[in-house]
């Protein structure tokens, strides 16, 4: 099980236990007894393309679909399809057979595009030896909730008992006070936290329930904010 360094409101730190938190099943779909089976299959080849028919009748080759269907290869299409594998194309649409240099694409707020740029490599900041921090950001949780879109949420967990009142004791503050804490990573607590190398930033917000000795400390991770829309005049 992975593990987490966590820094608490007094400062002082342990190293604990977290896991992924399962989502509910979604319903399944189908006839009361009966297993629905999903499979995929062929529904056009290159030649079908459109411009593969341009170059073969020109622009205006809507009578010539009418005539012949020459967008439908009766051989292939229709084909139930099993494993498939990645192939990338050119603008000419000529296979290539080494992989493109990927650039990333900055844009401002507004759209407009601001620098291009090769990917820099950025390294993990929660693991064992980097502790989190427990910020002076807390929010009510209602807020919260409203406020940011949750990708996913880790339930950390004690592997002994001086964790046990480590994490209970948070947990405790924070349900009472119906608030969840921004936790940080980096030596002030403002950087977002990055589980993978070369993961995705997330803000993380702690939060605490309790129920008489049993407690949940939940980080809600997200990258995306909510905000209103302006109105316009």
């Amino acid at each position: 099980m992975p593990k987490l360094h966590l820094t608490n409101e007094e400062g002082r730190n342990t190293t604990v236990q977290f896991k992924a938190v399962k989502a509910q099943p979604s319903p399944r779909l189908g006839l009361p007894g009966e297993a629905v089976e999903f499979y995929r299959y062929l529904s056009a080849v290159r030649e079908g393309c459109h411009d593969m028919l341009v170059a073969q009748h020109g622009e205006d080759y809507a009578q010539a679909l009418v005539d012949g269907d020459p967008e439908v290869d009766m051989e292939q299409v229709g084909r139930r399809i099993g494993a498939t594998d990645v192939v990338y194309l050119d603008d000419a649409g000529e296979v290539l057979y080494a992989a493109p240099e990927v650039i990333e694409v900055i844009f401002d707020a507004a759209g407009d595009e601001v620098e291009r740029r090769r990917p820099k490599d950025v390294a993990a900041n929660v693991n064992e030896g980097e502790p989190v921090h427990w910020t002076s950001m807390k929010m009510n949780r209602r807020l919260v909730v409203r406020r940011f879109a949750f990708r996913r949420s880790l339930q950390l967990r004690h592997v002994d008992g001086l964790t046990y009142d480590y994490l209970y004791a948070m947990a405790k503050d924070l349900d009472e006070e119906d608030k969840m804490v921004l936790i940080g990573a980096g030596t002030k607590g403002k950087d977002p936290l990055i589980f993978q190398h070369n993961g995705s930033p997330y803000r993380g917000f702690l939060e605490g329930r309790i129920d008489g000795d049993r407690y949940q400390l939940l980080l809600h991770l997200s990258n995306l904010e909510l905000k209103r829309p302006e109105v316009s005049q």
